[in-house]
């Protein structure tokens, strides 16, 4: 007997696939910033200090902010690979909008913070992964375009 299991076809599966990527890299990320013991070469050049040179109420405090980020990225990454592995692979309307609003609404955010720390500190954080993450998520968004009939798009991959 063979397995009827749904599957994502051409412009769906880019879409999909620009997703798990975006979520595979937010968990990256979110593991860096978890399990770092001090804050990153960027934060030190914004601060013009190094992390040593904190105190201990500081530090703990700016630890704590990583970790907060840290959050952020895992819970995007899991929410957003969990989307694509069910609803979006059935092809639920529903999912394939929240994957790329919870992507915007996590990268934007954090695109405005890194471009604010840009130009308000001497610190270079990289702004331009949170503006490839926005692009994926409206890119994405673009190609699945679950704003469209499911019998327009049933005729088109036929």
């Amino acid at each position: 007997m063979v397995s009827e299991r749904p599957r994502l076809q051409g412009r769906h599966r880019v879409a999909a696939f620009l997703y798990a990527g975006m979520a595979v890299v937010s968990l990256v990320l979110g593991a860096i910033y978890l399990f770092r013991d001090s804050f990153m070469p960027y934060h030190a050049a914004a601060l013009g200090k190094d992390w040593g040179e904190l105190g201990p109420a500081t530090q703990t405090l700016l630890k704590a902010l990583m970790e907060v980020a840290a959050a952020g990225w895992l819970a995007l990454g899991a929410l957003v690979l969990l989307l694509v592995a069910f609803p979006i692979r059935r092809g639920e309307r529903w999912a394939r909008l929240a994957a790329p609003a919870a992507l915007l609404l996590f990268y934007v955010p954090t695109l405005l913070a890194t471009l604010s720390v840009l130009h308000e500190t001497p610190g270079s954080p990289p702004w331009r992964f949170n503006v490839v993450a926005c692009l994926c998520a409206v890119v994405g968004l673009v190609l699945d375009a679950p704003w469209r009939s499911a019998t327009k798009t049933a005729r088109e991959n036929a």
